[in-house]
């Protein structure tokens, strides 16, 4: 891959790179020499105290700029891209795939699939590890790059092989033991498929993990169970089956007899639940205090119990008894979260002159019954909410939009949704403006 400029999109405020007089639209093409293909390299790079950059202005004009600074001093630079060398795509057909299971014609960001080990750094995305070279895997080496996030799914080579339809994918435990010998650590998840990867291959994958977990340094720090995931666009030969309400019973149950027998063995739970499998199965969430320190949030794995966490400590300091003018608002949410979240309702309407209308949709775009609020798009919100009263206007969590832009993930965008409802949208991005937009 080519190495391009690292385009500057953002310049924060009294830092190195404003003094210096960067603007927007400029590039780094070298640091000290060295073209960085990353941001890792970049900040990496930048941690010298003396920096010679090359630099490509927006009029393509080039400047030689020397900087010295504080070995740790950050020079305040936000870029187009984490990569400047392109994305490493996917070379597994995983049939559980949410790229492959959208409908054709959309914004060509969409479609791009992810397996790129930098992102899982930087990020915390996960990828399977079946496409890296020997220069990769020298470079995870070399700069310590730790922990990654891996999805497993299963480590018995012929059902990870199945899944992922990669010959390559063999080779799970292998790779686990190649991060064992050069101490470098992993967190783990394994996309449930029933009829695959369940049952005894669910049991083998997680005590194969927590074995990897023992140890002065664990390999595996934790590992998610996440429910498949399937739309109504998938291919028809895939053979896979919906998580029903009694498989997600099961796979609680599976998994919470583990976790007490993992809780003896390193004084942690290890082996998470996500909150997609209690909303299923339509049982009651863990208590706050079952997650530890949330180490696969990511995952969805305690987000509810977070979420209502922190409301309730917000809440506490900033929501107000009384409004002076009566406020209205319709909050849009995914009807997997509509019992979760009567608590939060009932509070924000004790407000004097606050009325708030939950308004849980489901996603007939997918074709789900149970819809996670990502997973809302323009498309259902107008169907479901059209020539409907809402109020004073629409409160909508950021997180139906595609990395905080304003496009759901059906290309409408917020605007267009906003014109078809006849009514005012508010863009919730924290508890913080969720409450605000209350005030």
């Amino acid at each position: 891959m080519s190495i391009r400029p690292a385009k500057i999109t953002a310049i924060l405020s009294d830092s190195i790179a404003e003094d210096i007089g960067f603007e927007v639209g400029d590039a780094i093409v070298s640091i000290n020499g060295s073209k960085p293909r990353d941001l890792i390299d970049y900040n990496f790079l930048c941690a010298d105290e003396f920096l010679d950059l090359e630099v490509l202005d927006s009029q393509g004009k080039v400047h030689q700029v020397e900087i010295e600074k504080d070995y740790d001093d950050n020079l305040g630079l936000e870029f187009e891209t984490a990569l400047f060398d392109g994305l490493l795509q996917c070379n597994n057909r995983c049939p559980f795939c949410f790229i492959d299971q959208q409908p054709p014609g959309k914004r060509d960001s969409l479609y791009l699939k992810d397996d790129d080990y930098r992102l899982s750094f930087l990020y915390g995305s996960y990828l399977t590890l079946t496409n890296l070279t020997e220069k990769e895997w020298q470079r995870i080496e070399a700069m310590r790059l730790s922990p990654l996030f891996v999805s497993v799914h299963a480590t018995e080579p012929d059902v990870r092989i199945k899944l992922l339809k990669n010959e390559r994918a063999g080779l799970i435990k292998e790779h686990f033991k190649w991060f064992q010998e050069r101490r470098l650590q992993i967190h783990a998840q394994v996309v449930v498929c029933p009829g695959i990867n369940d049952g005894v291959h669910l049991e083998k994958t997680l005590q194969d993990l927590a074995e990897f977990s023992l140890g002065e340094i664990p390999t595996v720090l934790s590992a998610a169970v996440v429910p498949v995931g399937l739309t109504k666009f998938r291919p028809q030969e895939d053979k896979l089956i919906p998580v029903s309400q009694e498989k997600a019973k099961e796979v609680i149950k599976q998994v919470q007899t583990l976790q007490q027998e993992f809780y003896e063995k390193f004084n942690s739970n290890f082996a998470w639940l996500a909150d997609e499998w209690f909303l299923i199965a339509q049982e009651e969430l863990p208590p706050e205090s079952h997650y530890e320190d949330y180490p696969q949030i990511g995952n969805g794995v305690g987000s509810i119990r977070q979420f209502i966490k922190e409301f309730q400590e917000t809440a506490k300091q900033l929501l107000p008894q009384k409004i002076e003018e009566k406020k209205n608002l319709t909050w849009v949410v995914g009807n997997a979260v509509e019992k979760a979240f009567q608590p939060l309702v009932r509070q924000l309407n004790s407000v004097e002159n606050l009325t708030i209308n939950l308004t849980p949709l489901n996603s007939d775009y997918w074709g789900q019954e149970i819809t996670v609020t990502g997973l809302l798009t323009g498309e259902d919100i107008v169907a479901k909410l059209k020539n409907r009263d809402l109020g004073d206007g629409v409160l909508l969590p950021s997180i139906m939009l595609k990395d905080h832009d304003t496009f759901f993930l059906d290309d409408m965008s917020v605007e267009n949704v906003s014109e078809e409802l006849k009514s005012p949208i508010f863009i919730v991005s924290s508890i913080y403006d969720l409450i605000e937009n209350c005030s």
